[in-house]
């Protein structure tokens, strides 16, 4: 028997447990890309139902109704209006909160006015006891005109009923639960008569939202049925209510709430949390957590991690036989990789807090609290959302910007965002630290290098934010801004969507920069490997002549020469050619070709150094921790990693625009290289000032 292939469609409120769902119904069998020409992303997730059937199942941007007012909104309008687009969905699934039913039920109404066939989902279903909540199902069925799944995604109940119901989706009522007419009869009466073919609301759409998809001369339709923009405006408004009115009718008979049975402690929560003085105290205190433990829960993995690599590097220069091959291997690729793939535990620690937060609802009383703050520097709480996303990625933030309606607000928000300390960062403020800070305790528990990057991380968030504050004075864009702020409920998170979301964000990161660093490391080590004239051809002549009074054992020999093929390399070629310019900065041409290399991807910079100081090196058992440590200037004899230059490339690394991909993000967001440009030049010389003036202070 053969297997059929059907589109299933996510939609719903933010908040309403959509990609719980979504994670229920997938697992781990899930793929994120972006919609075609737009940088909004999709989740698209495969699932094997009963009757020999698999469902593409695809997570839909939240949206609260079908009058888009941001791009993510207005993905959703175009999916269900483009019947030519490969996922148009064969049945949707409108995910609601049985906490929020009346809200979430608006867009239901409007997706069944297209007459797809549409399944509700009412989600949190082990909350009804404890909210007092009863539900008549099948008065709501009989209604709302569809099939209802009770289901509770965090235990996993009615998950096998609503793949029953997907199966059975050709047997769902397709007619609206609510005529669109209502909202102008008159005038919908001339529609259908002038496009009988079409369907009254998708026409409705076409004529409202920046969308066609139905194959019609679209002027043809706006010039016959022309309204002005506050009239289409007033119109919406009345759908909403007449939606409402019906929503209302319902759920009075189909709805019950016991108010003398609720059990909730969600106002006395949020009188703690979100209070004026200990909501910002309580803040920081879980920010201090979160950095005490990336530096103390991960260093044993890293260090396994570490040695591992080495060892590794090791066993293949001593097993392999020797060549450009094994050179590339254990000189290159190995350490290159490893530069990176020992930084996962931290970035996975960092991913499983920021889910943690996310899952229980707390982020959302981050936003409300921030607001006021934001609003003093030109922005508001919705800006908090990409800033803090901020430290997972700055591409993904830079996207959901998109969910900011002003268009000065947003754009101030695309250009500040990448001063938050992202995941990228992480790599080298780790390693720096552990070189320059000492893993001391203060009162037996603060960590001295926790602290530190705490300090890092609110030092990129206190310049995103003055950095606002001057854009602000400076683009002269008149704005209107309107903060709102939904509050979901709290809840223990579900471990799951926290598994799934570490594994998937982790797996993105390896993933990625791992490509480019192996890239990088392959081109890095044949520059560092050959070079142009005598001075690199003749290396064990020139080290010969110059230590001819010096008795050197065989390793200081081989040492000797590596150190001259190294500078007089392409790579060392390059790296001297530049030194100039960072040498005030404390660095020396290796660590100059480490921050050419890392505007790629700053995550490389550690690579980098790593595939340059195993390139000829005998001692491959060694870390690159250790490697770093050990690196001296020749002309002083001193440790190239010293406190002044560490303070140094903190601070560089805190402010420098070293990301290739986030420019590439900002143009096509702002839809000009105006802003990126600005970008680049303005945050790689306050990166090159300040990163100048703390080594000369410190030096």
């Amino acid at each position: 028997m053969s297997i059929q292939n059907i589109n299933v469609a996510l939609i719903g409120n933010p908040n309403t447990g959509k990609t719980s769902v979504f994670n229920q119904l997938t697992g781990l069998n899930q793929q994120v890309g972006n919609y075609p020409g737009i940088t909004v992303e999709k989740k698209i997730g495969f699932c094997k139902l009963p009757n020999n059937i698999k469902a593409n199942i695809l997570d839909l941007p939240g949206t609260y109704s079908l009058n888009a007012s941001s791009m993510d909104e207005s993905v959703v309008i175009e999916l269900l209006l483009n019947k030519n687009d490969k996922l148009y969905p064969d049945v949707a699934v409108v995910v609601t909160d049985v906490e929020n039913l009346k809200r979430n039920l608006l867009i239901y109404t409007q997706i069944k006015d297209l007459e797809i066939p549409t399944i509700l989902v009412i989600n949190m279903s082990d909350r009804m006891e404890h909210k007092g909540i009863s539900l008549d199902i099948p008065y709501l069925e009989d209604k709302l005109k569809t099939k209802i799944a009770l289901v509770s995604s965090r235990k996993g109940l009615g998950i096998e009923e609503l793949k029953e119901l997907i199966v059975s989706y050709k047997t769902l009522p397709h007619e609206p639960c609510l005529n669109a007419s209502v909202i102008d009869p008159e005038y919908f009466e001339k529609l259908q008569k002038a496009f009988p073919n079409q369907l009254m609301y998708k026409l409705w759409l076409v004529i409202t939202q920046d969308v066609n998809f139905l194959n019609l001369d679209r002027n043809e339709i706006r010039s016959t049925f022309t309204k002005s923009h506050s009239e289409l405006k007033r119109l919406q408004q009345k759908e909403t209510i007449k939606r409402y009115q019906f929503i209302n009718d319902v759920l009075k008979e189909g709805l019950k709430v016991d108010a003398s049975m609720a059990k909730d402690i969600r106002a006395k929560l949020d009188r703690v949390l979100t209070h004026k003085v200990w909501g910002y105290f309580i803040f920081f205190a879980i920010l201090f957590l979160i950095f005490q433990s990336i530096f103390s829960w991960s260093t044993i993995p890293m260090d396994f991690i570490d040695s591992t690599f080495a060892s590794l590097s090791s066993w293949v220069a001593e097993e392999l036989p020797s060549g450009i091959l094994t050179d590339l291997l254990s000189q290159g690729i190995i350490p290159g990789i490893g530069g990176v793939i020992i930084f996962i535990p931290q970035i996975a620690f960092l991913f499983l807090f920021i889910s943690i937060l996310e899952e229980s609802g707390y982020m959302s009383r981050v936003v409300f609290l921030m607001d006021k703050i934001m609003r003093k520097f030109g922005l508001s709480g919705k800006s908090v959302v990409p800033l803090i996303s901020g430290t997972a990625c700055a591409i993904p933030a830079i996207m959901a910007t998109r969910n900011i309606e002003n268009w000065k607000e947003r754009l101030i928000t695309i250009l500040v965002t990448p001063f938050t300390t992202c995941s990228a960062r992480l790599p080298v403020y780790a390693i720096i630290i552990s070189l320059i800070v000492p893993s001391k305790r203060i009162f037996g528990f603060l960590n001295v290098q926790g602290l530190t990057l705490m300090a890092l991380y609110v030092l990129g968030f206190f310049m995103a934010i003055l950095s606002a504050y001057i854009l602000n004075k400076v683009l002269k864009l008149d704005s209107k801004t309107y903060f709102v702020v939904e509050m979901p409920s709290y809840k223990m998170p579900l471990f799951k969507n926290v598994g799934i979301n570490v594994v998937e964000k982790t797996k993105a990161f390896i993933v990625g920069a791992g490509k480019i660093i192996l890239a990088i490391s392959v081109i890095l080590w044949f520059l560092a490997s050959y070079g142009p004239g005598k001075e690199f051809n003749e290396a064990e002549t020139i080290v010969k002549e110059r230590f001819a009074n010096t008795t050197l054992d065989e390793t200081q020999f081989e040492n000797e020469v590596n150190s001259q093929k190294l500078e007089n390399s392409y790579i060392g070629l390059m790296g001297r050619a530049i030194e100039p310019a960072i040498q005030p900065l404390g660095y020396d041409w290796k660590i100059g070709i480490a921050l050419i290399s890392s505007f790629a991807a700053r995550e490389v910079f550690v690579g980098t150094l790593a595939t340059i100081y195993s390139v000829g090196d005998t001692d491959n058992e060694s870390t690159i921790k250790s490697k770093m440590q050990a690196e001296v200037r020749p002309d002083t004899g001193k440790k190239v990693f010293d406190f002044a230059t560490g303070i140094s490339l903190l601070l560089f690394y805190a402010f420098a625009m070293q990301c290739a991909s986030t420019l590439a993000i900002t143009k096509k967001e702002t839809n000009s290289w105006k802003w990126p440009a600005m970008q680049l030049v303005f945050m790689s010389g306050l990166a090159y000032f300040t990163a100048l003036i703390a080594y000369q202070l410190l030096k």
